[in-house]
Parts: structure tokens; sequence; C-alpha cells
């Protein structure tokens, strides 16, 4: 980084991102404020059983509110951008079919890659930035022996967000910094004391933005009845992993793969949801070893670290061993990358992974290092 740069930081209104500007603008570079609008938190509120009130959320108005009481006391300029529009068709459109088809989406991938490191990229360009900065738990580095930009887990492994970054490109890298990468919780919160932040003890967002109380089957149908929209039918057969038939369910949407409340069944052991077949409306159920794979196929892949398995060059059909991660909770785990046709890659685990989900990211690690991710596309159990 130059010694002075002008630097966009994008403000959530949090805590984290709040000490980013602080960090920067005690630094000396020249820093600008910006807030994506990207959904009005009141807009369903109270509607078919949403709660009047959201709390918790991020980029909601109270957030915008505090991100600019930030700036106000740093004194750096600061501008609302309104996303909304954009939001809507990228994020929150594609979370409601992939629902509604029996996937389980993770919309804060989809805002990173689509807005957060696209759009406001964008932006910073056209009001003179040279670089954006964010408030996430990763690390950027540059590799002069390979030539790339890398991304690379926290220090704060608690706080560890590369899970959500896999889609970021080359050019995103390049042009984006992450200050706490080498910082605590504790320790941001303790910087943002020093400069007076009045968000220093504000407590972190929780669960998916723009969904008002976390109950993502009411904000489903609560969508759809605001867009004129009829729920589709999407129920089915509720059948034991042998075929047998339990019961009816009123729509695949009701169920992700691993969930054991709310299965409408009653038998003598515990069941879990353990695959959801979209196109047929069918719900298969069992025991928790019922949910252990070692096998999943990944599509639309980004490479961070490698150009890629699918590569001309002779070592294009080489295994790759890596570590891999399929939730944001989950410790990787090894695992090694083939070829698969279509353009995807088969991932094999050395050991069985438990409620390996449809819809969700893959991210391989090499180390500290994200070698790049996609999304799940199917299961196998070897």
């Amino acid at each position: 980084m130059l010694a002075t740069e002008t630097i966009a930081v994008a403000m959530s209104g949090g805590v984290d991102s709040s000490t980013v500007a602080a960090m920067l603008r005690a630094e000396g570079h020249n820093v600008i404020g910006l807030t994506m609008q990207l959904w009005n938190q009141r807009r369903l509120a109270g509607h078919a059983g949403m709660p009047e009130s959201v709390q918790g959320r991020c980029c909601s108005i109270d957030d915008v509110y505090d991100a600019r009481r930030v700036a106000e006391t740093l004194g750096i300029p600061y501008y609302v951008v309104n996303h909304e529009e954009r939001f809507e068709r990228d994020v929150v459109r594609p979370f409601v079919e992939e629902y509604l088809a029996g996937r389980t989406p993770i919309p804060c991938s989809l805002c990173n890659n689509h807005l957060k490191f696209d759009q406001l990229l964008i932006v910073a360009q056209q009001i003179g930035a040279d670089q954006i900065a964010t408030g996430h738990y990763a690390r950027i580095s540059f590799d002069d022996q390979l030539g790339r930009w890398l991304l690379k887990r926290p220090a704060d492994r608690s706080k560890d967000q590369t899970y959500f970054l896999f889609g970021l490109t080359q050019e995103q890298l390049s042009r984006t910094l992450f200050p706490l990468g080498n910082m605590t919780k504790p320790e941001v919160r303790e910087v943002a004391r020093k400069h007076s932040l009045v968000i220093a003890e504000k407590p972190d967002s929780q669960e998916i933005c723009f969904v008002p109380g976390g109950d993502y089957k009411r904000f489903i149908d609560a969508y759809l009845s605001e867009q004129g929209e009829q729920l589709p039918d999407t129920s089915g057969e509720l059948v034991t992993t042998d075929g047998k038939v339990l019961g009816h369910h009123e729509g695949v949407h009701n169920f992700t793969v691993g969930q054991r409340k709310g299965l409408g069944v009653a038998t003598g052991s515990p069941l879990y949801v353990i695959n959801i077949n979209g196109a047929e409306g069918k719900v298969t159920v069992g025991e928790n070893d019922d949910l252990l794979s070692r096998t999943l196929i990944a599509r639309d892949l980004n490479w961070i670290a490698v150009d890629g398995l699918h590569d001309s060059g002779a070592e294009a059909n080489t295994p790759m061993r890596v570590t891999a991660k399929i939730r944001h909770r989950h410790e990787p785990a090894s695992a090694v990358l083939e070829n698969a046709p279509n353009g995807e890659v088969r991932v094999t685990f050395d050991q069985p992974q438990r409620a390996i989900t449809p819809g969700q990211a893959v991210v391989f690690y090499d180390g500290d290092i994200v070698v790049g991710g996609g999304w799940i596309a199917e299961t196998a159990k070897d």
C-alpha cells in the first residue's frame, strides 16, 4: 500500500467496518465511506406472519444511520449507494428459487460475488478511490512466484469469513484490503473504543440480512405474496431410504438436508432429512448415519491460487489434494479433487462428512490459502 491512498471503505454500520475506516484514517489515507442500501428491512415486516420490527440485521436503515455517525466522527466523506434492485435480482430471487427447487442457498456468497466486490469496486473507481477495504476477517497477499493474488484464512479462526469470499477474482483481490485479517475481535473492539466510535459495543449482525426474524419459510411465503405470485406446489411424499412412504409434506422448501425437527412424522428413533428431490417433490429421511457421504460434485467453480483443474497442460487431469469446507462452521476436511464432466469437479473426502448439502458452497484450502471453490450440485456415498 502506498503511503497515502484514496480508499473506499464498505461501511455496514457494524464495529468491524467502522474500525477499518478509523484505522485507515489514522494512517493518513484519504478515506471515503460507502454503504450499499440493499434491502428495505421494513418491506415485509408484519406481512403474512413476519415480525413488525427487525433487529440484528446487517444493512438495515439503523445501520446506515450508525455508519453515517461514524463517518461524521472520523470526518470522512460518506455516501449511500442504492443497489436494491440488483440485490433483489441477483440475491433474493435466486434465494427463493433455490429453496423452491429443494436446495439450500448461501445468499452472503452471492452478495459478495455480485455486489460487494463487483458493484462496489465500480462505484469506488467512479469516485476516485484506488482500492476498497472491508471489515471481513481474511487476508490477501501477492505471491511473486505464482504471479497471483492469494486469499488466506485470518489470524482469528473463529471469525474466518473466507468461506463466503471464494468467488473473488484476481482483479477484485488486487484492489481489496482486509485490514482486520491479523486481528482478533476483542482487539477490533478495543481499537473502536480508542477512536471513540459509538458502535464499539454494538452486537454482531446475525443470520440472513433480508429475512426478518430468521424464518426463511415465512419469508418465501410473504415475498411471493407481495410479488403477486402463488407458492408453487412442491408437495410430495416423505419416504425412508428404502422407499417406504411415511407420509405427505406440504413443500420441499420446508426442509433442508440434516434437518431433524418439523418433519411431521413420529417414529421410534430420530429421523433426519437425507435428500430432497425438488423435481419429484420427494423428501427422503433416515438415520444419522445416512447423512454421511464421501463424494460431491461441484459446479460453477472459481479458482484463486491455481488456474484450475480444467486448464490445458500436462497436469490438467492430475488429482489435487486439499482440505475442503462444506459449510461456514465446518472444519476443512482432507479430500482429493478430480475433473468431472461439464467443467465440474469431483470432491472425494478421506472420511465421510455429515450433511453435505446441494446449493451450499464447497471451498478448497491448501493450509491457510484458499485454492478456490464452487457450488455443491450433488452428493454420493462413494
